[in-house]
């Protein structure tokens, strides 16, 4: 079954460049590949364009013009544009464990998304992380690196299903097209960060679908930066708790405008 890899991105090229060595190291790659550009320069048309060369897949690079941070638009763009029935997704800040893939295609299943897990990359390191998994585990013995637990990949993974509210991040998420379509994609009525990837997972649960929560599966090391804007979180905290208490499934400005 073809799987399509969705990478979110803005202005963030030195990253995206280990994300994408990440991702040409994958022991399974993806039969697809869409960059999901919130309006970055040509300095990122140019990186995506020089690793299309190499990727044996489909590449897309998908990109809107830059009016702040639309993160839900090019995400509904992209998985509009995704032609593959399983997506994974994966911030342009979070280098993929090598066999990231493999492990997501080998969670997938019906009635299920999966949610993997993310470790950290202290900033004064970030340009020196390759994203090898020795690497990790030295940087974390120097306490450059947290999250042990999440950032090794364990002999068997720990797996817990259910709907909770707790590590609900759209960085590191395998959901299939079709539920996603059937939700109306991501809410697109969320202005700036935050909440966005909750609300998307709450109208999953709401559909009655459950989540797989993996640790030492799935992994990936999120190079830590500077925080985005929260100036609207509030704002989105509310419009998330709504989504709870109200049980809604289907937003209303979402994905149904691309497909």
């Amino acid at each position: 079954m073809r799987v399509s890899l969705i990478v979110s991105t803005y202005n963030s090229v030195n990253a995206l460049q280990k994300v994408l060595a990440g991702i040409r190291g994958q022991t399974t790659l993806p039969d697809e590949l869409l960059i999901a550009d919130d309006g970055s320069s040509e300095e990122t048309r140019i990186c995506g364009s020089y690793f299309q060369k190499q990727f044996m897949g489909d590449f897309q690079h998908i990109w809107h013009e830059d009016k702040g941070f639309r993160k839900t638009i090019i995400l509904n763009k992209a998985i509009a544009a995704a032609n593959s029935p399983y997506i994974i997704f994966l911030d342009g800040d979070c280098v993929p464990h090598p066999r990231f893939v493999e492990d997501h295609l080998t969670l997938r299943e019906e009635q299920y998304w999966t949610q993997g897990r993310r470790a950290f990359i202290s900033e004064s390191h970030v340009d020196a992380f390759t994203g090898q998994a020795s690497q990790f585990l030295t940087l974390w013995l120097q306490g450059q690196a947290s999250g042990f637990f999440k950032g090794v990949r364990w002999p068997l993974p720990w797996i817990q299903k259910g709907t909770p509210q707790r590590g609900l991040i759209g960085c590191n998420m395998g959901v299939w097209k079709k539920d996603l379509i059937a939700i109306n994609g991501y809410d697109e009525e969320y202005q700036g960060w935050g909440k966005e990837d909750s609300d998307l997972g709450n109208r999953l649960y709401n559909m009655g679908l459950l989540r797989k929560t993996v640790y030492g599966r799935a992994i990936v090391y999120h190079l830590n930066h500077p925080q985005a804007s929260r100036r609207n979180l509030s704002e989105n905290e509310k419009r998330l708790l709504s989504v709870i208490e109200n049980g809604h499934i289907v937003c209303r400005r979402g994905l149904s405008q691309y497909l």
